[in-house]
């Protein structure tokens, strides 16, 4: 037999380079991961936002439809959220209340919900969206609504109605038709 001299064998384990390439590999996949979810949240948000202000213009569409046809333009005003409708009379039932209270009640909540005053923290409000504004508008039968807020990441400012909300590129608009016969 010849005489061979066995050495230990060379691939009995990882070496420091192989284990720091599995590393970069796992803590890149981790910060990618991370920042996916991060995406996500962001996305998520912005899509609750666009989402509450179709809800918005859709409640005032609802309120508007509830009345008579011929109270229409009582509603028409961009200025919705600057705190301009602040109810004299508060209705609570619509038997108590004539056409004009009602409308004036009508105008009050909407913007109160505009301005995120349903949700109260610390006394400020908590609730709704950024510097948002309702911008009602009647031609005929066709009521358009829009609803305008902040956004928090700045994109071009195409804005359906110039005249709703501050002109900015944080600027976002959610723009609703209806007809009512």
């Amino acid at each position: 037999m010849p005489n061979t001299i066995y050495s230990k064998n060379k691939n009995a384990g990882m070496t420091f380079i192989e284990v720091l390439v599995a590393l970069v590999i796992i803590v890149t996949g981790i910060l990618g991961a991370v920042a996916m979810q991060a995406t996500a949240k962001q996305a998520s948000f912005d899509a609750m936002q666009r989402s509450l202000a179709s809800s918005l213009a859709e409640d005032i569409i609802a309120r508007m439809r509830a009345g008579s046809p011929a109270d229409l333009a009582s509603y028409v005003a961009n200025d919705y959220g600057t705190n301009s409708y602040a109810a004299g009379v508060r209705c609570k039932s619509v038997g108590a209340c004539n056409t004009a209270e009602m409308i004036q009640n009508n105008q009050h909540e909407w913007e109160l919900a505009i301005m995120g005053a349903d949700v109260q923290r610390a006394g400020k409000n908590a609730g709704g969206l950024l510097n948002a504004r309702g911008c009602v508008s009647v031609n005929a039968s066709v009521i358009t609504v829009v609803v305008s807020w902040q956004g928090r990441e700045e994109i071009s400012d195409n804005a359906k109605d110039a005249n709703c909300g501050t002109a900015s590129k944080l600027r976002r608009q959610v723009s609703i038709q209806a007809f009512v016969i």
